[in-house]
Protein backbone atom coordinates (compact mmCIF):
# COMPACT_ATOMS: atom_id res chain seq x y z
CA UNK A 1 0.00 0.00 0.00
CA UNK A 2 1.73 3.10 -0.74
CA UNK A 3 1.54 6.15 1.53
CA UNK A 4 1.08 9.68 0.37
CA UNK A 5 3.84 11.88 1.28
CA UNK A 6 1.58 14.15 3.82
CA UNK A 7 3.95 16.65 5.06
CA UNK A 8 5.45 17.53 1.96
CA UNK A 9 1.67 17.87 0.91
CA UNK A 10 0.30 19.66 3.38
CA UNK A 11 3.25 22.35 2.72
CA UNK A 12 2.11 22.86 -0.27
CA UNK A 13 -1.26 23.78 0.33
CA UNK A 14 -0.12 26.00 3.09
CA UNK A 15 1.86 28.00 0.89
CA UNK A 16 -0.96 27.92 -1.89
CA UNK A 17 -3.10 29.51 1.57
CA UNK A 18 -0.63 32.22 1.85
CA UNK A 19 -0.74 32.55 -2.16
CA UNK A 20 -4.76 32.76 -1.05
CA UNK A 21 -4.57 35.09 1.68
CA UNK A 22 -2.26 37.83 0.59
CA UNK A 23 -4.87 38.88 -1.86
CA UNK A 24 -6.50 40.00 0.99
CA UNK A 25 -3.72 42.30 1.59
CA UNK A 26 -3.83 45.89 0.30
CA UNK A 27 -0.80 46.63 0.22
CA UNK A 28 0.23 44.04 -2.01
CA UNK A 29 0.11 44.90 -5.90
CA UNK A 30 -2.61 43.04 -8.53
CA UNK A 31 0.11 42.06 -10.56
CA UNK A 32 2.16 40.39 -7.62
CA UNK A 33 1.77 36.95 -9.12
CA UNK A 34 3.30 37.88 -12.30
CA UNK A 35 6.15 39.19 -10.84
CA UNK A 36 6.45 36.03 -8.68
CA UNK A 37 6.39 33.50 -11.60
CA UNK A 38 8.87 35.80 -13.46
CA UNK A 39 11.27 35.32 -10.51
CA UNK A 40 10.86 31.45 -11.12
CA UNK A 41 10.84 31.60 -14.59
CA UNK A 42 14.21 33.74 -14.67
CA UNK A 43 15.96 32.75 -11.37
CA UNK A 44 14.49 29.76 -9.29
CA UNK A 45 14.02 26.98 -11.80
CA UNK A 46 17.23 27.80 -14.04
CA UNK A 47 18.92 27.25 -10.83
CA UNK A 48 17.50 23.88 -10.71
CA UNK A 49 17.58 23.04 -13.83
CA UNK A 50 21.36 23.50 -13.36
CA UNK A 51 21.35 21.83 -10.06
CA UNK A 52 19.30 18.62 -11.24
CA UNK A 53 19.82 18.10 -15.25
CA UNK A 54 23.93 16.85 -14.36
CA UNK A 55 22.43 14.14 -12.12
CA UNK A 56 20.44 13.03 -15.07
CA UNK A 57 21.45 9.25 -16.24
CA UNK A 58 21.05 9.56 -20.11
CA UNK A 59 19.57 6.49 -22.05
CA UNK A 60 17.13 5.54 -25.39
CA UNK A 61 14.35 5.66 -22.79
CA UNK A 62 14.05 9.86 -22.71
CA UNK A 63 12.23 9.30 -25.66
CA UNK A 64 9.21 9.05 -23.49
CA UNK A 65 9.22 12.51 -21.40
CA UNK A 66 10.25 14.15 -24.77
CA UNK A 67 7.76 12.65 -26.91
CA UNK A 68 4.81 11.83 -24.63
CA UNK A 69 3.03 15.81 -24.32
CA UNK A 70 3.64 16.26 -28.05
CA UNK A 71 1.75 12.70 -28.89
CA UNK A 72 -1.00 14.51 -26.03
CA UNK A 73 -0.91 17.90 -27.62
CA UNK A 74 -2.39 16.14 -31.01
CA UNK A 75 -4.71 13.76 -29.08
CA UNK A 76 -6.05 16.18 -26.78
CA UNK A 77 -6.59 19.09 -29.98
CA UNK A 78 -8.16 16.31 -32.14
CA UNK A 79 -10.67 15.13 -29.32
CA UNK A 80 -11.38 19.06 -28.39
CA UNK A 81 -12.23 20.08 -32.36
CA UNK A 82 -14.86 16.90 -32.76
CA UNK A 83 -16.51 17.84 -29.19
CA UNK A 84 -16.58 21.38 -29.93
CA UNK A 85 -18.25 20.87 -33.11
CA UNK A 86 -20.29 18.06 -32.09
CA UNK A 87 -21.75 20.72 -29.39
CA UNK A 88 -21.51 23.54 -31.72
CA UNK A 89 -19.07 25.83 -29.28
CA UNK A 90 -18.22 28.73 -30.46
CA UNK A 91 -15.17 29.89 -32.12
CA UNK A 92 -13.50 31.61 -29.06
CA UNK A 93 -14.50 29.04 -26.84
CA UNK A 94 -12.55 25.72 -29.40
CA UNK A 95 -10.18 28.36 -29.87
CA UNK A 96 -9.39 28.92 -26.05
CA UNK A 97 -9.80 24.90 -25.11
CA UNK A 98 -6.84 24.14 -27.81
CA UNK A 99 -4.78 26.76 -26.49
CA UNK A 100 -4.86 25.49 -22.55
CA UNK A 101 -6.19 21.77 -22.67
CA UNK A 102 -3.15 20.31 -24.41
CA UNK A 103 -0.64 21.90 -21.72
CA UNK A 104 -0.38 20.38 -18.15
CA UNK A 105 0.71 22.92 -15.90
CA UNK A 106 4.26 21.33 -15.56
CA UNK A 107 6.29 23.45 -14.42
CA UNK A 108 4.74 25.82 -11.73
CA UNK A 109 2.83 23.17 -10.48
CA UNK A 110 4.11 19.75 -11.63
CA UNK A 111 7.55 20.21 -10.49
CA UNK A 112 6.71 20.55 -6.62
CA UNK A 113 4.35 18.18 -6.71
CA UNK A 114 6.82 15.56 -8.27
CA UNK A 115 8.86 16.70 -5.40
CA UNK A 116 6.64 16.33 -2.84
CA UNK A 117 5.23 13.25 -4.02
CA UNK A 118 8.01 11.31 -5.28
CA UNK A 119 11.38 13.03 -4.09
CA UNK A 120 13.98 15.35 -5.54
CA UNK A 121 15.50 11.95 -7.52
CA UNK A 122 12.72 12.33 -10.36
CA UNK A 123 13.00 16.44 -10.91
CA UNK A 124 15.55 15.42 -13.82
CA UNK A 125 12.19 13.70 -15.78
CA UNK A 126 10.28 16.38 -15.56
CA UNK A 127 12.41 18.90 -16.55
CA UNK A 128 12.45 16.89 -19.32
CA UNK A 129 8.96 16.37 -19.89
CA UNK A 130 8.38 20.15 -19.04
CA UNK A 131 11.39 22.21 -21.61
CA UNK A 132 11.39 19.88 -24.60
CA UNK A 133 7.45 19.56 -24.38
CA UNK A 134 5.42 22.01 -22.73
CA UNK A 135 7.55 24.57 -22.74
CA UNK A 136 8.14 24.97 -26.16
CA UNK A 137 4.81 23.57 -27.29
CA UNK A 138 3.32 27.07 -25.07
CA UNK A 139 5.90 29.07 -26.77
CA UNK A 140 5.19 27.79 -30.25
CA UNK A 141 1.82 26.33 -30.68
CA UNK A 142 -0.21 27.94 -28.33
CA UNK A 143 1.70 31.59 -29.46
CA UNK A 144 0.57 30.66 -32.81
CA UNK A 145 -2.91 30.00 -32.31
CA UNK A 146 -3.66 32.94 -29.86
CA UNK A 147 -1.99 35.63 -32.74
CA UNK A 148 -4.56 34.03 -35.60
CA UNK A 149 -7.75 33.59 -33.50
CA UNK A 150 -6.94 36.03 -30.68
CA UNK A 151 -9.15 39.45 -31.04
CA UNK A 152 -6.17 40.84 -32.22
CA UNK A 153 -4.73 39.30 -35.00
CA UNK A 154 -1.44 39.48 -35.66
CA UNK A 155 0.93 37.33 -38.05
CA UNK A 156 3.05 35.23 -35.95
CA UNK A 157 6.78 35.52 -37.29
CA UNK A 158 8.46 32.31 -36.85
CA UNK A 159 11.65 34.53 -36.10
CA UNK A 160 10.31 35.87 -33.48
CA UNK A 161 8.71 32.17 -31.62
CA UNK A 162 12.34 30.87 -32.56
CA UNK A 163 13.87 33.78 -30.90
CA UNK A 164 11.31 33.44 -27.87
CA UNK A 165 12.04 29.92 -27.61
CA UNK A 166 15.90 30.03 -27.62
CA UNK A 167 16.21 32.85 -25.42
CA UNK A 168 14.72 31.17 -22.46
CA UNK A 169 16.32 31.37 -19.44
CA UNK A 170 15.35 27.60 -18.04
CA UNK A 171 15.97 26.23 -21.93
CA UNK A 172 19.53 28.19 -21.64
CA UNK A 173 20.23 26.89 -18.15
CA UNK A 174 19.53 23.10 -19.68
CA UNK A 175 21.84 23.69 -22.47
CA UNK A 176 24.33 24.64 -20.04
CA UNK A 177 23.54 21.81 -17.93
CA UNK A 178 24.29 19.52 -20.54
CA UNK A 179 27.62 21.02 -21.26
CA UNK A 180 28.48 20.90 -17.64
CA UNK A 181 27.24 17.24 -17.33
CA UNK A 182 31.20 15.53 -16.69
CA UNK A 183 31.93 18.85 -14.26
CA UNK A 184 31.23 19.49 -10.88
CA UNK A 185 30.61 23.10 -9.61
CA UNK A 186 32.48 24.94 -6.85
CA UNK A 187 31.06 24.21 -3.55
CA UNK A 188 30.10 28.33 -3.87
CA UNK A 189 28.33 27.94 -6.85
CA UNK A 190 26.47 24.85 -5.45
CA UNK A 191 25.82 25.76 -2.52
CA UNK A 192 24.38 28.91 -4.30
CA UNK A 193 22.01 27.10 -6.79
CA UNK A 194 20.82 25.18 -3.88
CA UNK A 195 19.67 28.30 -2.21
CA UNK A 196 18.04 29.97 -4.99
CA UNK A 197 16.37 26.14 -6.18
CA UNK A 198 14.62 25.85 -2.73
CA UNK A 199 12.94 28.98 -3.09
CA UNK A 200 10.93 27.57 -6.39
CA UNK A 201 8.24 25.42 -4.91
CA UNK A 202 7.02 28.30 -2.33
CA UNK A 203 7.38 31.22 -4.65
CA UNK A 204 5.62 29.06 -7.18
CA UNK A 205 2.77 28.05 -5.10
CA UNK A 206 2.32 31.34 -3.16
CA UNK A 207 2.03 33.10 -6.76
CA UNK A 208 -0.62 30.19 -7.73
CA UNK A 209 -2.53 30.78 -4.82
CA UNK A 210 -2.51 34.75 -5.47
CA UNK A 211 -3.70 34.41 -9.25
CA UNK A 212 -6.20 31.73 -8.66
CA UNK A 213 -9.69 33.48 -10.03
CA UNK A 214 -13.43 31.68 -9.97
CA UNK A 215 -15.60 33.55 -13.14
CA UNK A 216 -18.40 31.88 -14.89
CA UNK A 217 -21.45 31.57 -16.64
CA UNK A 218 -24.14 29.17 -17.20
CA UNK A 219 -23.45 28.54 -20.88
CA UNK A 220 -19.69 27.76 -19.92
CA UNK A 221 -20.33 25.06 -17.53
CA UNK A 222 -20.23 22.02 -20.33
CA UNK A 223 -16.81 23.19 -21.95
CA UNK A 224 -15.86 23.76 -18.13
CA UNK A 225 -16.75 19.95 -17.88
CA UNK A 226 -14.97 19.17 -20.87
CA UNK A 227 -11.95 20.89 -20.33
CA UNK A 228 -11.26 19.38 -16.52
CA UNK A 229 -12.02 15.52 -17.77
CA UNK A 230 -9.80 16.13 -20.49
CA UNK A 231 -6.70 17.03 -18.26
CA UNK A 232 -7.25 15.64 -14.83
CA UNK A 233 -8.69 12.03 -16.32
CA UNK A 234 -8.25 11.73 -20.01
CA UNK A 235 -4.60 12.94 -20.07
CA UNK A 236 -2.76 10.92 -17.06
CA UNK A 237 -5.21 7.62 -18.98
CA UNK A 238 -3.82 8.43 -22.36
CA UNK A 239 -0.22 8.91 -21.04
CA UNK A 240 -0.59 5.75 -19.23
CA UNK A 241 -1.87 3.56 -22.45
CA UNK A 242 1.40 5.19 -24.24
CA UNK A 243 4.09 4.68 -21.53
CA UNK A 244 2.74 1.22 -21.41
CA UNK A 245 2.98 -0.32 -24.60
CA UNK A 246 6.69 0.30 -23.81
CA UNK A 247 9.34 -0.98 -22.02
CA UNK A 248 10.43 2.28 -20.62
CA UNK A 249 11.66 2.00 -16.66
CA UNK A 250 8.83 2.12 -14.38
CA UNK A 251 9.85 5.05 -12.42
CA UNK A 252 10.20 7.08 -15.68
CA UNK A 253 6.63 5.58 -16.57
CA UNK A 254 4.98 6.74 -13.04
CA UNK A 255 6.62 10.39 -13.56
CA UNK A 256 5.79 11.13 -17.29
CA UNK A 257 1.90 10.04 -16.45
CA UNK A 258 1.97 12.30 -13.02
CA UNK A 259 3.00 14.92 -14.83
CA UNK A 260 0.34 14.72 -17.78
CA UNK A 261 -2.26 14.55 -14.82
CA UNK A 262 -1.49 18.40 -13.73
CA UNK A 263 -4.41 20.88 -14.37
CA UNK A 264 -4.19 23.26 -17.32
CA UNK A 265 -0.66 25.83 -17.90
CA UNK A 266 -1.77 28.47 -15.98
CA UNK A 267 0.93 30.52 -19.02
CA UNK A 268 -1.28 28.93 -21.70
CA UNK A 269 -4.24 30.55 -19.84
CA UNK A 270 -2.86 33.76 -19.76
CA UNK A 271 -1.75 33.68 -23.46
CA UNK A 272 -5.52 32.92 -24.12
CA UNK A 273 -6.81 35.98 -21.72
CA UNK A 274 -4.48 38.16 -23.42
CA UNK A 275 -5.86 37.51 -26.69
CA UNK A 276 -9.45 37.73 -25.59
CA UNK A 277 -10.27 34.22 -25.92
CA UNK A 278 -13.16 33.08 -23.19
CA UNK A 279 -11.55 34.95 -20.24
CA UNK A 280 -14.39 33.66 -17.88
CA UNK A 281 -13.71 29.94 -19.32
CA UNK A 282 -10.18 30.27 -19.15
CA UNK A 283 -9.62 31.63 -16.07
CA UNK A 284 -12.50 29.01 -14.19
CA UNK A 285 -10.65 26.26 -16.12
CA UNK A 286 -7.00 27.30 -14.45
CA UNK A 287 -8.59 28.06 -11.19
CA UNK A 288 -11.00 24.77 -10.60
CA UNK A 289 -8.11 22.65 -12.32
CA UNK A 290 -5.30 23.88 -9.46
CA UNK A 291 -8.00 23.34 -6.89
CA UNK A 292 -9.16 19.80 -8.30
CA UNK A 293 -6.00 18.79 -8.97
CA UNK A 294 -4.88 18.52 -5.43
CA UNK A 295 -7.60 15.65 -4.55
CA UNK A 296 -6.92 13.95 -8.31
CA UNK A 297 -2.93 13.87 -8.02
CA UNK A 298 -3.00 12.19 -4.81
CA UNK A 299 -5.15 9.49 -6.40
CA UNK A 300 -3.09 9.14 -9.41
CA UNK A 301 -0.25 8.76 -7.09
CA UNK A 302 -2.00 5.91 -5.60
CA UNK A 303 -2.96 3.83 -8.47
CA UNK A 304 0.43 4.25 -9.98
CA UNK A 305 1.91 2.67 -7.31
Amino acid sequence: MPVLPLDNYALILGYLAIGLLLRLVPAMPADSARSLNAYVLNVALPALVLLKIPELQFSAQLWLPVLTPWLLLVLVAGLTLLVGHWLNWSRDTKVALLIVLPLGNTSFLGFPMVEAFWGSDRMPVAIIYDQLGSFIALATYSTILASLYGQQQQSASMKAIARKVLSSPPLLALLLALMLRNSSYPALASQLLNNVAATLVPVVMIAVGFSLRFRLQASELKPLGFGLLVTLVLMPLMAYAIASSSSVDVSLRQTVVFMAAMPPMISAGAIAIMAGLAPRLVSALVGFGVLLSFLTLPVVFWLLN
